[in-house]
């Protein structure tokens, strides 16, 4: 039973080091697979990224919010899961904290991010 469990985290390492570097604030495209009947496609699910939950292990899941013709959508993602094809990072989010669930009772621009400058070396 360990080999298994071992075999799977040794999977998912690799995986892990293509993803790419995010946190709390930052606005991202989630490429997921959507499967209807027999047929597969990919769907970008673009937003702010509100939380990542048990970072570093395996059951790691981030959770994305966008607002879709004024209505409020979130979904939460596995960050390991084989449904998700890519992930891009549009924008880099300033924030104070890593949980930004203070963003569902806002709305227009008191909802927005400001963005995070990156020094380049």
């Amino acid at each position: 039973m360990n080999e298994l469990i071992k075999l799977v985290e040794a999977e998912n390492a690799s995986r892990r080091s293509e993803l790419p570097e995010f946190r709390a604030g930052d606005t991202v495209n989630v490429h997921v697979k959507i499967r209807e009947g027999n047929k597969e496609r990919i769907q970008v699910f673009t937003g702010t990224v509100i939380q990542r939950r048990n970072p570093n292990t395996n059951g790691e899941t981030f959770s994305v919010r966008k607002v879709s013709n004024g209505i409020g959508v979130e979904r939460t993602f596995p960050l390991l899961s084989p449904n998700i094809e890519k992930i891009e990072v549009v924008r880099l989010g300033k924030v104070r904290r890593a949980r930004l669930f203070y963003l569902r009772g806002r709305q227009g621009k008191a909802a927005r991010v400001k963005e995070r400058k990156v020094k380049k070396a």
